[in-house]
């Protein structure tokens, strides 16, 4: 039985990861804030089978008790501050969460030997291209203190492989969509919940923006590939891995898909020119790397990965706005 600890577990692909973990067996440590009013945890049914550890990445002290004293065979980090807009805004809580919580994180994880860590980055640490799709190799040129902030994150990480020997690898994944996304000011789950509640979905966009999407089961698999591709001096440590859906798919027609999916008559509203600000305008990453080190590949197209989230939604009325 592995000893895994997670952060950020109460978050919405956090605790799909915590779930996985759980069913192979796994004994999980959770470390995160305060749990919110609706717990991912509590919406994945398992919050009793983990140990809680309330904590603040950026308390150095009890996070490296926690990592030192447990002897984790394994360390996920997705605990960060992922919202575009309030980076936008104040981007001091960002870095503060996203840059120095993680280089506490792996100070801890370095002391303690912990033998594989997975951080997670994200496709928005390469910043605006031309050049697509985003291949792992490409120069990070961050435009944003969000993306500024993972792409800060994302090479302290990388510098703990050759500095220190730590088996780290980075994750830089697609746009994550799936059941128990509470943050609908995003894409899909504004749209879905407004599909079910007969009502316009207020798009922040003209609709031509591309994005890459990644269902959540597929993402959790992909953080399993990882895990066990740089564990026990494995050739992912030290290396970084984009995993995506395969191709982008523009604003419009993930919309046409939802409201196909789910009967809606109800036409977007699109409230925006263009792009949003500080959001990027066309993404997409490319999986070989992942694919051909681990067999990896997304199982979930976007139109079954939207039905199993318009299912999720409409089981789930109490987290409906």
């Amino acid at each position: 039985m592995k000893r895994a600890l997670l952060t950020g577990g109460h978050g919405f692909v956090a605790s799909h990861l915590a779930r996985a973990l759980l069913e192979r067996g796994d004994a999980v440590t959770v470390l995160d804030l305060a749990p919110p009013p609706l717990s991912g945890l509590a919406l994945q049914g398992i919050e009793s089978e983990v140990d809680l550890v309330q904590a603040d990445l950026r308390d150095a002290g009890l996070v490296g008790a926690t990592v030192e004293d447990a002897e984790f065979d394994v360390v996920f980090h997705l605990a960060a501050q992922t919202l575009v807009g309030p980076a936008m805004a104040d981007p001091t809580p960002t870095f503060e969460t996203n840059v120095r919580g993680t280089w506490t994180l792996l100070e801890a994880c370095r002391r303690a030997d912990v033998p594989a860590v997975v951080v997670a980055s994200s496709d928005k640490a390469y910043g605006p291209s031309e050049e697509l799709p985003y291949r792992e190799d490409m120069q990070l040129r961050p435009a944003s203190p969000y993306e500024a902030s993972k792409a800060a994150a994302d090479a302290i990480a990388l510098s703990y492989r050759p500095a220190y020997g730590l088996p780290v690898a980075v994750t830089r994944f697609a746009n994550i969509y799936g059941g128990g996304d509470l943050n609908f000011s995003r894409l899909i789950p504004e749209a879905i919940v407004a599909a079910l509640a007969g009502r316009r979905p207020q798009i922040r966009s003209d609709g031509s923006p591309e994005r890459d999407l990644l269902y959540v089961d597929d993402a959790v698999a992909a953080y399993l590939a990882v895990e066990h591709a740089v564990g026990a001096g494995g050739r992912a440590a030290g290396e970084a891995f984009n995993a995506g859906g395969e191709r982008p798919h523009s604003v419009a027609e993930v919309l046409e898909t939802i409201v196909e999916v789910s009967g809606s008559e109800a036409e977007p509203a699109y409230l925006g020119t263009g792009n949003p600000a500080g959001e990027i305008d066309r993404q997409y990453v490319d999986s070989t790397k992942l694919r051909e080190l681990t067999g990896w590949r997304p199982a979930i197209s976007l139109r079954d990965g939207l039905i199993h989230t318009l299912d999720w939604y409409r089981d789930h009325p109490e987290v409906r706005p």
